[in-house]
């Protein structure tokens, strides 16, 4: 997950990496359908430091596949104690597969091969992804985009509920012994640590009973009854706009997890992202209450507000302290873009509008003391960064 310290590394593989992927991806589909496989013409789809991603063509198989497909190689395997990403998206694959074609979110698996850690993906095609709608001109076509993607994160959860324990033995069968959710490692970390960031950079304390609404919000952190699955990473570049819905791409974090900690992504937009600029009030409502009809199919009683959104509340606290944690600068380091290779808001600019977002809905919320805390957090820093932090402007789509 891409959330720290710069930019997402995009890579040009080089020749000796494209050559050793295609040749590993025909080698696997090729034991796979018993029969020669070609592939030809990779095209490189960026990956990262962990992973070359290439779409192909099928140039020549004596068995119907599809013409193109996607493969992604992945590295060494990580050192002990580390998560390492092929396992989860391998495991991730492997469960979506399973479902039936209506109902799938994400790529179809073609192959794997765990020792020369390679997937053969289905090619989801050159649609644009949500990034590239919402920083086009066409607000129609951002809204509908938005409300299809709540919908398909709504039909993830209801589709992958009660899953946990097949995703637990999918990631063992890969030598998994145990996994976490990335995302929840940074918030218990993030519990601990930035209180003393803030009284360093903000001259800003924390008073017990904000110290206590945090440890009790921790508890979507813990096994509940409201877990499904989670790509982890849901931001717009993962996100592909299709004829038929949007489509999740890259579950190399992926876990099982509270549904209100994806859900608290439709509050305001994509705190885990580089991305994260205003969206209408009018909307985000809208996509609220998509992602809600969805779920009410397998968890009724989150159509009761008073069960819902509190547990929402409560992600959106976790997502602005850890964000937070992430993008506040520290001694010495400049109030740049979340993303400097990116059109990203500065620092400043998108935590002051989480926190002025995150004390409005405390206060409507009946939490007086988050939405004590979030004023004295915007005003330390406008203090430190200056008025302009309170100008977040809205995504591209909607100015």
């Amino acid at each position: 997950m891409e959330i720290t310290t710069g930019p997402p590394e995009v890579r040009v593989p080089a020749s000796a990496e494209v050559t050793d992927t295609l040749g590993t991806a025909e080698t696997v589909l090729t034991r796979r359908t018993g029969a020669p496989v070609r592939l030809a013409d990779p095209e490189d789809l960026g990956g990262s430091g962990r992973s070359v991603v290439m779409r192909v063509r099928v140039a020549e198989t004596p068995f119907e596949l599809p013409r193109t497909l996607v493969v992604k190689h992945y590295g060494a395997v990580p050192a002990k104690g580390y998560a390492d990403p092929f396992a989860h998206e391998a495991a991730s694959c492997q469960l979506a597969t399973a479902l039936p074609p209506e109902l799938r979110v994400g790529p179809e698996l073609i192959a794997q091969d765990t020792e020369k850690r390679l997937l053969v993906l289905e090619d989801l095609g050159r649609g644009a992804n949500l990034a590239d709608v919402l920083f086009a001109d066409d607000p129609r076509a951002a809204e509908r985009s938005l409300l299809a993607w709540a919908r398909a994160l709504g039909r993830l959860h209801t589709s992958m509920a009660g899953r946990e324990a097949d995703f637990d033995a999918l990631m063992r069968r890969l030598g998994v012994e145990s996994w976490t959710d990335p995302v929840a490692d940074d918030i218990q970390r993030s519990l601990r640590e930035l209180p003393e960031l803030l009284a360093r950079t903000l001259d800003l304390s924390l008073p017990e009973e904000m110290r206590a609404r945090l440890d009790s919000a921790a508890g979507l952190l813990s096994s509940t009854r409201y877990r499904s699955f989670s790509p982890s990473d849901i931001c717009p570049d993962n996100s592909l706009v299709t004829g038929n819905g949007v489509r999740f791409l890259d579950f190399e974090w992926a876990c099982v997890r509270d549904v209100a900690l994806d859900a608290a992504y439709l509050q305001f937009p994509f705190p885990s992202s580089w991305c994260s600029y205003a969206m209408p009030s009018g909307l985000v409502d809208n996509m609220l209450a998509t992602w809600r009809s969805e779920i009410v199919e397998v968890w009724s009683d989150l159509d009761d507000d008073a069960v819902l959104m509190p547990r929402l509340l409560d992600a959106q606290l976790l997502w602005v302290w850890v964000s937070t944690w992430w993008f506040l600068p520290r001694d010495g380091q400049l109030d740049g873009p979340i993303d400097a290779h990116m059109p990203s808001p500065r620092r400043s600019t998108a935590l002051a509008d989480r926190w002025q977002r995150l004390g409005k809905d405390a206060e409507a919320g009946g939490m007086p003391e988050v939405a004590a805390y979030a004023e004295r957090m915007v005003r330390a820093l406008v203090e430190r960064f200056g008025s302009g932090a309170l100008e977040l402007r809205p995504y591209p789509a909607f100015r």
